[in-house]
């Protein structure tokens, strides 16, 4: 089963807002910023159940934050910072600049 992606166009403000308004959340694409590369969704801890990780990486594909594709049995994730940066220029520095909230 394929992950549904928005299209960059389709990539809303509040939808982007609400992603980014859960300290966990924060710290996954914190740390997507981070890595030059995708990273393996069991990789970033945050001290949560597996389940709600699960919410979690599903609420930022699907805001657009962060595209992820399965790997055999792994699924990496990383952030869509140029499609962001189009369509919502200087958020995401703000956001990433931002004092982090401790979970």
């Amino acid at each position: 089963m394929e992950l549904h992606h928005p299209d960059k166009n389709e990539i809303e403000l509040p939808a982007v807002m609400h992603a980014f308004s859960d300290p966990q959340r924060l710290e996954i694409v914190r740390t997507l910023a981070e890595s030059p590369q995708g990273c393996p969704c069991g990789s970033i801890e945050v001290g949560v159940s597996k389940s709600t990780m699960t919410h979690h990486y599903r609420v930022l594909r699907e805001a657009g934050v962060i595209r992820q594709e399965r790997r055999g049995t792994t699924k990496l994730s990383e952030l869509r910072r140029g499609d962001l940066d189009d369509r919502f220029p200087g958020l995401l520095d703000a956001v990433l600049k931002a004092q982090p909230v401790h979970v």
